[in-house]
């Protein structure tokens, strides 16, 4: 991948790294058209691959619901139901799940190919931290749809089944499920990326530990006010399930900035000596 650093401005050895990932601009867009192209074809395999599946998928996506449903069995009967409200609407929603899981299970395949296709403009620090920052985004993102499918729709459905009475009875539909559902696993997996949000910003020195610290407070009472957003219904329990990794999450980012500003700092202070100047004091 071509690179518009200036090797002038780095040593020998990181000038060698970085003619080693150049490439005249032609070859760098048949690179680019290769990894789009390999990138496709996981995708397709990987959709074809789970439209087999599709259904089980979608039963497992349904637990929570039925689970939430057999809990007011005696209000709603002892077999949960889901309708559709076309001839087509079982085979569109089986399809929505095979792309989207397609593009779970592709993922690893699409973002190698992302990698590689980056990787040679970088330095070898470089490509170390973007793996692992790759790794733990992915990683996280799953711990958050997974916090959200295990510990929070249950709830939440039976909070909200639990306005069906005698008179007063729910008509389920697949496909209004299937979109409620991903959408809430979505947005659990964007808050568990909190972490990887506050490394980078904290590496490129827009936070510190002591400022996020200092906006701790604060931070309680955005994280209550974005559950109250994010989930759709007035529930307490819902908007704490919410809230309460938001704050563990932010808490646990502290300690990651700290690390990360402290070693910035040391840099700062050793580049500083080298040049003859008078340390920093720390902020207060």
């Amino acid at each position: 991948m071509a690179t518009s650093r200036d090797p002038a401005a780095v040593g020998p050895d990181r000038e060698a790294e970085l003619d080693d990932g150049t490439m005249p601009f032609f070859e760098h867009l048949r690179e680019l058209r290769d990894r789009l192209r390999n990138a496709a074809i996981f995708f397709v395999v990987g959709v074809i691959g789970c439209w087999f599946v599709s259904e089980d998928i979608y039963v497992w996506l349904r637990a929570p619901i039925d689970a939430a449903w057999l809990s007011h069995q005696d209000v709603l009967g002892a077999v949960p139901t889901m309708h559709f409200k076309s001839a087509v609407e079982p085979f569109w929603v089986y399809m929505s799940v095979a792309l989207w899981a397609g593009i779970f299970v592709s993922s690893p395949f699409i973002f190698y190919q992302l990698w590689q296709f980056i990787a040679p403009g970088l330095y070898k620090r470089e490509r170390r931290v973007g793996i692992l920052f790759a790794i733990f985004s992915a990683a996280f993102f799953i711990a958050g749809a997974l916090f959200c499918y295990y510990l929070v729709l249950e709830q939440l459905y039976r909070f909200l089944l639990g306005y069906a009475d005698r008179e007063l009875q729910p008509t389920l539909f697949m496909s209004e499920y299937l979109d409620f559902t991903r959408n809430m696993m979505l947005a659990f997996g964007a808050v568990f990326e909190l972490p990887m949000l506050i490394f980078f910003l904290a590496s490129v020195g827009l936070v510190t530990h002591r400022s996020l610290w200092r906006f701790n407070r604060w931070f309680i009472v955005v994280a209550f006010v974005v559950g109250a957003i994010l989930t759709p219904s007035p529930d307490v329990v819902s908007q704490i399930l919410m809230a309460t990794p938001m704050i563990a999450l932010y808490n646990a980012s502290i300690l990651i900035a700290f690390v990360v500003s402290r070693r910035r700092e040391r840099q700062a202070a050793a580049e500083r000596a080298r040049d003859g100047a008078p340390p920093l004091d720390d902020d207060a």
